[in-house]
């Protein structure tokens, strides 16, 4: 089946998960990712559990439809492997510290020389410039720069980190949309460029409700649990056995809550819960108002009726209860497959769904060097040229 990127050539030096993502994401849409493991370990990821027969699932869950060579680029020979592969791509994507790619001497300038239209997308903690650049910068560090986690937690509460790498994740979307624009670019006008892509930056740029707050009135969010800063009710809620959401976000949906689900007419005319302004200044307040209420009955009760009344609502999974959700196996959000070595396993299905170009899974991320000789003959290396790099240790076996 065609596929939107069928034809781009991604060299991938990236490792653990921004990069990755990156990169599994346009291998999905149809690009020829060639993830270059260092020699010999790989992937850091590859040393974190689980694993299922030695295989690290962490590392199987962001490789997938990539082939992969393991290379010593400390040796001549490794970066001349390297070199050649550079003259063919279209993408060139690693997430060094700043300043160990010209020491390898595959920085930007390096590899331009050798491929004027190359694109080439650097991921780092703070990016390329500024008082930080030579910090290391983890998901959890970008967390704390960006406020993230002095805004996230119970009101009172210690901050806390976001549950998930969001600040990982950003940089990986960040860099797909950077390099899908630089390639629109390039095949306009033939020219390619460089892209400084940082966590920091692209976590903050999500913050867009917040920097509105503070830009406009000065305000700074405030740990606010599930509740939302300008709206209410527009939360979690405590019911007779568990929680649930609830987002009656304008006026329209606040009267059919108060007078279909909760049946509290008088509500409507409170001075405290007015208009969505004022229940959201006095959402503590509302908070222990409607819990008096959703404590009489189980959440399933709510959650039916709220469906009924059309006022948004849903249930506070664990993770186990959203991977077997009806509505999430029904949008194909798991895909079942084989791997070479640890046989039936399950991963995360494509977000989007195309009509004529959907992402595919055609292949499990590869083993550390599997590709080796099918990428080398690719490259115009003999066998005996490849055994050489072998014995050499260039590659793994």
């Amino acid at each position: 089946m065609e596929q939107a990127l069928n034809g781009m050539k991604v060299v991938d030096l990236s490792q653990v998960l921004a990069g990755p993502y990156c990169t599994m994401v346009l291998a999905d849409m149809g690009a020829d990712v060639i993830k270059v493991e260092k020699f010999p370990n790989g992937d850091d990821t590859r040393s974190m559990g689980p694993y299922i027969n030695e295989e690290s699932y962490m590392y199987m869950m962001v490789n997938r439809n990539k082939r992969g060579i393991c290379l010593n680029l400390k040796t001549d020979k490794g970066l001349e492997v390297l070199y050649k592969l550079i003259k063919e791509a279209d993408v060139f994507i690693e997430n060094y510290r700043p300043g160990v790619t010209k020491k390898l001497g595959i920085d930007y300038d390096t590899l331009k020389a050798l491929n004027p239209a190359l694109i080439y997308c650097s991921i780092s903690g703070y990016g390329q410039t500024g008082p930080y650049k030579d910090k290391g910068g983890y998901d959890i560090m970008a967390q704390g720069l960006s406020g993230l986690i002095d805004m996230t937690g119970e009101k009172n509460g210690k901050p806390v980190k976001v549950g998930i790498a969001i600040h990982d994740i950003a940089a990986a979307q960040t860099a797909i949309q950077s390099i899908l624009s630089a390639y629109i670019y390039r095949l306009k006008k033939g020219t390619g460029q460089y892209i400084d892509v940082s966590l920091v930056d692209s976590g903050l740029a999500w913050t867009v409700w917040e920097a509105a707050a503070y830009f406009g009135k000065g305000e700074v969010p405030q740990r606010n649990g599930t509740a939302h800063r300008v709206s209410a009710p527009y939360q979690g809620f405590k019911t007779q056995d568990g929680f649930i959401l609830i987002g009656a976000g304008n006026q329209k949906l606040w009267e059919k809550f108060c007078l279909q689900v909760v049946h509290k007419p008088q509500w409507l005319t409170d001075e405290r819960f007015l208009t969505n302004s004022i229940r959201a200044t006095n959402a503590s307040q509302l908070e222990m108002e409607i819990e008096k209420v959703l404590c009489k009955h189980p959440s399933s009760y709510w959650l039916d009726l709220l469906d009924t009344s059309g006022v948004p609502s849903g249930p506070i999974y664990s993770y186990d209860q959203a991977l077997n959700d009806e509505h999430i196996l029904s949008r194909e959000m798991i895909v079942d497959y084989e791997h070479p070595l640890a046989g039936s396993m399950k991963t995360l299905g494509f977000p989007a769904k195309f009509s004529e170009t959907p992402g595919q899974f055609r292949t499990p991320a590869p083993l550390l060097g599997q590709h080796n000789k099918e990428i080398l003959t690719e490259l115009g290396y003999n066998e005996q040229e490849t055994q050489s790099l072998l014995s050499s240790k260039v590659i793994n076996n």
